[in-house]
Order: structure tokens, then sequence, then C-alpha cells
């Protein structure tokens, strides 16, 4: 009876064991998914290849050990491998993708599952390898027409420190030998001067603490919430990033609609997609208000501010005509060309404005620093 219990027992630690060995193994696995990670190019490349290898009659599961192979991160490899096991066990590969949503988007997994069902997975893939193309486009654009002003801006103020803290300091002595009074701006880059030099490590360690809590607050749904907000309530960037998102959000509801994805669950996939969190609570507003029998033109038609006349007046001709997916397609080619138009326009009149900027900043260090000087030579006079 002893030794029985001692087997037991013994069999019960060693289960234990085994269990423990299996959950640190998952640990240690589960890092390299989460790790996983695909560009949108890298998603377009991957929805036109596997459209290419279907089409060509290369079953699915050839297909995806042939990207598994072509993957260059480790992370991306045990993702495919992953798939690829899902696969081989008789899972769709929409399914086996949604466990990479955060990877692929629920966008891309709802059109693949589409093109599954309905038997047109290759035509669904090069559909969505453009779409994501056309996305990529689009973010490349407003990225242009915003980071390039602030590159500038950053350039200016770096070369005019720059002037301040280490050229101006070595022409000091002189001035002071010059025993006259300093005009006004000389004075006042002085004094800059001297905070600098006194404060600048701490101004610097400031602004890095800044940046960094700055990343910290993103997390916070709230803060990032009051921040989509301002960024969208600014004068030219807001219209600028309002038809970045019209653009994608009509795009993508267009795309489902098109697909034969129900109404409430392109809305909600919308949703999710949409990157923008102002964007996003009103597609869950709009998602209760069409259970409850709304529409898509008279909730747009409550706030203009968001969604122009514009909209809602397609979408109620759209609705009437029973041609909503049309409709919505068609508007996000509307705000595509206006995001081209207003790219152009803001480049017109930030370059010019930046340009001006820097040669303030410049011009006023080097009067600052040559007005003194041909004040003295004015005076001199040859014996």
């Amino acid at each position: 009876m002893l030794m029985l219990r001692r087997k037991t027992i013994n069999s019960i630690s060693r289960d234990k064991k085994l269990e423990k060995n299996a959950i640190e193994r998952s640990k240690f696995r589960l890092p390299s998914f989460s790790r996983a990670k695909l560009s949108l190019q890298e998603q377009s490349l991957f929805a036109r290849r596997l459209s290419l290898l279907v089409k060509a009659g290369m079953p699915i599961l050839e297909s995806i050990n042939i990207l598994k192979k072509q993957a260059k991160s480790l992370s991306n490899k045990k993702m495919f491998e992953t798939i690829f096991h899902d696969v081989s066990n008789g899972q769709f590969l929409s399914k086996s993708l949604g466990r990479f949503s955060k990877v692929f988007g629920s966008f891309a997994v709802n059109i693949i599952k589409v093109g599954e069902t309905s038997g047109t997975l290759s035509e669904n893939l090069k559909y969505l390898s453009q779409e994501l193309d056309k996305k990529r486009e689009l973010k490349r654009k407003i990225t242009g027409a915003l980071v390039y002003p602030l590159f500038i801006m950053v350039a200016a103020f770096a070369v005019s420190a720059l002037l301040t803290v280490y050229l101006f300091p070595k022409l000091l002595p002189v001035f002071q030998s010059l025993k006259v009074e300093l005009p006004f701006t000389t004075r006042a880059l002085l004094g800059l001067s001297t905070f600098l030099i006194k404060f600048g490590f701490f101004l610097l360690a400031g602004l890095i603490a800044a940046f960094f809590l700055f990343i910290f607050l993103l997390r916070f749904r709230r803060f990032k919430f009051q921040l989509d907000r301002f960024f969208l309530r600014l004068p030219l960037v807001g219209l600028l990033l309002k038809h970045y998102y019209l653009a994608n959000i009509c795009r993508t509801l267009g795309l489902l609609l098109k697909s034969q994805v129900r109404v409430l669950e392109a809305v909600q996939i919308t949703a999710d997609t949409t990157a923008n969190l102002i964007y996003e609570r009103e597609l869950r507003n709009l998602h209760r208000d069409i259970t409850k029998g709304g529409t898509f033109s008279k909730y747009f038609e409550k706030n203009e501010r968001l969604f122009p006349v514009l909209v809602s007046e397609m979408l109620s001709v759209g609705e009437a005509t029973g041609n909503l997916s049309e409709t919505l397609l068609y508007l996000s080619e509307i705000y595509e060309q206006e995001l081209n138009d207003e790219t152009k326009r803001l480049s017109n009149v930030i370059e010019p404005a930046m340009m001006i900027l820097m040669g303030l900043m410049i011009g006023f260090i080097a009067i600052s620093i040559i007005t003194p000087i041909y004040e003295v030579t004015q005076h001199l006079s040859p014996r």
C-alpha cells in the first residue's frame, strides 16, 4: 500500500513537472510570435505572391511553405510555420491568419475569408494587395507632408543653437574688449548664449524626458483620444488628416460590402482597423445606430464636423439606389484626390515659410555678431 502511494505521488509530481515544462516552452515560443511584424509593403507582397501561386494552381500548403522560406526574420518564419501547421490540419487560411490579426489586420483576414468561402481566393488576394498598396501610398503622402516641415524646423533650431553655443562665445572676448555699448540684438543673443551654456544640458535632458513621457502616455487610450482630437482641430493639418481617414474608412467599408460582408460586421471591422480614436468612436456609434434601424446617411448628417455634407448626401443616394459599396469606393477616390491636392498645397505653403523662418533665425544671429563690429569700425579714423 505504501509502495502504491509512493508511485502515485511520483506520478503526480512527474505530471506536474511535465506540465510546468510545457508551460515554460510555450512561454519561450510566445515572444517569437509577438515579435512577428509585416509592414504594409510586406503585407502587399505576401498577398500578391500568394495570389500568383494560387492562380498558378499550386496547393495552398506549398504556397505558404514557399512564403515561409522567403521570410527574412526568425519571428516571421515561426509565424508562417504556425500558419502552415494550422492549414495542414484542416483549418481555413483566414482562421489561422486571425491568430495574427495584429500582423495582418482584421480587414485582410475578412477579405481572405470571403475569398475562401466564395472560391475567389486568388482574385481577393490580388485585390487585397492593390488596396494595401493604395493605403501605403496614402500613408507615405501624409507622412511626407508632415515630417518634412518638422525636419526642416528641427534642423533650423539645431544650426541656430550650434552658432549660439559654440561660435558666439568665441567672439565674446572681442566684443568685451571694444568697451562700447552693445546693440540690443547682441545683448539678447548674449543672454541666450549664457543661458544655453549654463542650462543647456538640463534643457536637453528635459526635452528627452518629455519625449519619453509622451511615448509612455501614448499607451493610455484617453491621452491618445485627446491627441487625435487636437490634431484634427489644427488649421491645415486637421483637414489633411480628416481626408486621409475618410479615404481609408470609405475604401475599407466599400470593399467589405462589395465582398458580401454583412453591414454590421463591415462597420465593426472598419472601426477595428481605424487608427484615429475619434473616428473609431463614431464608427462604433454608427454600429449601434444601425442595429436600431438607422442608416449611414442619417447618422453622418449628425456630425458634419467629421463627416462633410458630401458624405451623407452621396451615401443617401447610394442607399436609395442599392449601390452603397460603389458609392463608398467613389467617395474614397474623391478624398484621395483631395489629399493629393492638399499635400501639394501644404508643401507650397510650408516650404517658403520654413525658408523664411530659417532666414530670420540665421539673420538675427548674423546681425547680432556683425552690428557691434560695424559700429566700432565706423568710429575708427585713419591716421
